[in-house]
This record gives structure tokens, sequence and C-alpha cells, in this order.
């Protein structure tokens, strides 16, 4: 397989990205199809046969594979090549079931370096830049998914990994990378750790660029990173169950959401409910198929990402929206859908509230109800708390139609994310009955 250079995929016309694309689909479905079980099993109940791939259109024929499909295949079932051609294995945390494993082949890690230094360097790092990176190193893909594209950029890498927060911030200090690699909500947590200290980041600092993914964000979240931290945050995305960060990536000079690298994964919306594929620019679930996978060949994943398709900003391949959620991270209240990036929103358009915030959900004699704990940026007299609390209550009933309990609590007292953030803590799913 011969990779796009930086120069060649920036330039490819569309008529040649959907031949790349046919081609390598091609490929993809027929590896899968002879050496995957489960997905043979399943085209066979559709009456489906690899041949019956004609043209890119006849994708949405084949079945979805979901994180279900993983759970059920570990550890090995997954793999479409022998373990003796896996050069290295990735996983899930596995906090809400069996780990995902996912093999990768030498040309598979070649391909992810690439993939994550095209990501980068689009991003605005370049050859000789140094690298904080914050993602977890180990089975998660973050930290050795964005060290080795920052090697292969020429960049010097810092490897810290998630934790030791007050390390991290040392290193800042005495290191000087100008660019970090990390989870928004840790990013958050770091900035906290700074502002602890009394450090000036414009003169103490060298910051320039941050990396920033692996959870939902907001661009409210955006600017309060970038203000608070004197840099330009950019949206890096990636699918622990295709290869990692590398997916798709935000150009610097657009800033307006990641571009996919259609080169590699090939996407579509979906209806969550239906399954049905959706037009670009409708909003629904981000559905992707690996092109260059060995390993771990995935047809059609069900990444319950939630977003749309938009044109490239005078680019070939096609951005993502930001994310408005995760379709299994949506809660229905009283039969009302609301996502933990609404209460974000609302939370950081009142000056005095941080990002700082957890969403608890109870049940209570037969309702449910919303509670929302957020942290005051400093510490807030007892009027001033109750006055934030009535405003972001009032703003939520507005936004949302549900009325929710706002506790104002004080600072530093919602435990800090190491890497990615427990946002909401569902009470109903522990009772009993």
């Amino acid at each position: 397989m011969v990779n796009l250079r930086f120069d060649a995929f920036d330039k490819i016309s569309e008529d040649e990205l959907r031949n790349i694309q046919f081609s390598r689909l091609k490929s993809t479905i027929t590896s899968a199809y002879s050496n995957l079980n489960y997905f043979k099993e399943k085209c066979e109940k559709k009456g489906l046969h690899f041949d019956d791939l004609k043209s890119i259109d006849d994708l949405n024929k084949f079945p979805f594979t979901t994180k279900e499909d993983f759970r059920s295949n570990y550890p090995f079932d997954m793999f479409a090549v022998p373990l003796n051609q896996i050069h290295r294995i990735h996983a899930s945390s596995g906090t809400t079931g069996k780990s995902t494993i996912v093999g990768y082949t030498k040309n598979d890690l070649d391909t992810w370096s690439q993939l994550t230094c095209r990501s980068l360097e689009i991003g605005g790092a370049k050859k000789g830049d140094c690298i904080q990176i914050s993602y977890g190193y180990g089975l998660f893909t973050g930290g050795f998914g964005t060290h080795d594209g920052a090697h292969k950029l020429g960049c010097t890498v810092i490897p810290v990994s998630g934790g030791q927060t007050e390390r991290q911030v040392q290193l800042l200090l005495d290191l000087k990378p100008n660019i970090i690699a990390i989870t928004p909500s840790y990013l958050l947590t770091i900035a906290d750790e700074i502002e602890r200290q009394n450090i000036n980041v414009k003169q103490d600092l060298s910051l320039e660029l941050a990396f920033v993914g692996a959870e939902p964000w907001t661009e409210a979240m955006r600017s309060e990173i970038n203000s608070r931290l004197n840099l330009q945050a950019i949206n890096y995305y990636g699918i622990s169950e295709i290869i990692g960060p590398g997916v798709a990536s935000e150009y610097l000079e657009d800033l307006d959401g990641p571009t996919i690298w259609e080169d590699h994964f090939f996407p579509e919306i979906i209806d969550p409910k239906t399954g049905e594929v959706l037009a670009d620019g409708e909003f629904g679930e981000l559905v992707v198929t690996s092109l260059t996978k060995e390993a771990t060949p995935v047809i059609r994943y069900r990444t319950r990402d939630l977003t749309r398709l938009l044109p490239g900003t005078s680019k070939t391949m096609r951005r993502l929206e930001r994310f408005k959620g995760r379709s299994d991270d949506m809660l229905i209240i009283r039969g009302v859908n609301i996502f933990p990036s609404q209460i974000e929103q609302e939370i950081l358009k009142i000056p005095a509230l941080s990002a700082q915030y957890q969403i608890h959900v109870n049940k209570h004699q037969n309702l449910d109800e919303l509670e929302i704990w957020v942290e005051p940026r400093v510490q807030v007299t007892s009027k001033e708390s109750q006055e934030l609390k009535f405003k972001l209550e009032e703003n939520i009933k507005a936004w949302t139609g549900v009325r929710a309990k706002v506790l104002i609590v004080p600072p530093a007292s919602i435990e800090r994310s190491i890497g990615k953030a427990i946002r909401v803590i569902d009470k109903r799913k522990t009772k009993k009955g």
C-alpha cells in the first residue's frame, strides 16, 4: 500500500480520492469477509458476499460493527492476520465490560504514525518543536499514537503520560515545550494547578498549541483553555477501535472542525435509531470504515459520536462538526434528551463559573431528577452562590425545558481528571428494582 505524502493528500481531487477509497474498500471488505468469522456470518445472514461491493454506494448494504462485536470476539477473533504478524496490541479500559482489543501489523503502525504526523503538522506542529504528551501511555492509544507521529514529524517528545499534575507543571516550566497533547478536562486540571502556583503563563511557559481530544468538549471550553493558557487548542480526533488518534484533525489555518482522513477512513452519518444513512449536512451518528487497516479491518463501526459531515474548507476531504455528544451518553430526563455538552455550554456562559462540573442523575418517587454540581472560579459568598445557582437553573430550564437542581460547590472540591473526565454519575443505574 502506498500512502499519500503530506503535499499529495492535501491537493488530491475528488475523483482521485473516490478511486483510492473504492480500491481500498474492496480490499478491506474482502479481507474481513475472508478472515473474520463474525463479519462473514453477518454478511451471510443478509445474503451478501464481498463481490457484492460494486461501488462505494454499496457499502451501506453491509452490516455494522459495534463495540459488542469486539467484546464477543475477545481477545483475538477480530484479528484478520496470524498472531505472529501482530506487532502491537492496544485495548480500551474495559470499565463498562470486556476491553476492546485492537491489533496492529508493522504496516499498520507505519500508517498510524504517518496519520498522526499529518494531524500534528496541519495543526501547526513542525520539525524541531517540543511536545509534552500527557495522554496515557500503555494500552490506551493516545500516548503511543501521538508519540510515534511526533517523532516522524521531527519533534522532541516528552512522554509524561497522565497524572502527577504538579510534575506536569514543573516540566512545562523547566523543559519549555511549546506543544502539549492532552484531554480537555485534564488540561483544565493543569490550568488550575498553574493558577494555584501563581505562574505567569505568558512569561513562564512556552506553550503555543494544544492537541486536544479523547472526550467531547465545547467551543466554550476551547475559549477557556485558550484564554487561561495563552495558546491555541486544536481539535484532534481518534477512535480506539479503529486506530486511535489520527482519524481526523483540525487545520490551524481554519479551526473549523477536524478533517477526516478519507484516504484511510470512509465516514457515514446514520440515524442512530434506524441505521439509515443520512446525507452530508444532516445530524446523526458517525460510522467509520477502515480502508487500510491490516490486523483489525473494521467495517461500518458505530462510534456513537453524534455529529455532521461537512464539506472541506477549500479541501477535498470532509470535516466533522464539533461533536454534540455520544448517543450512549445522552440522558433522557422526563422524556427530554439532554447531552452533557448542553449543560457545559450553559455553565460557561456564566463568567463566574468554571468548567469543573458533574451531572448527578437520581430517581425520586419514580421521577428522574437532575443535579448539577459546579465550582465557581473563586470562592464566593453565600449570597453570590445563591445568585449563581438561580441563574444557572433558569438557563438550563430555558435551554432544555427540564428543571435541574444546581449546587455551587467550593473551588477544587470536584475530583479532578487525569485522563477522561467522568461528567455524569447516573445513580439510577445503581439502585435496585
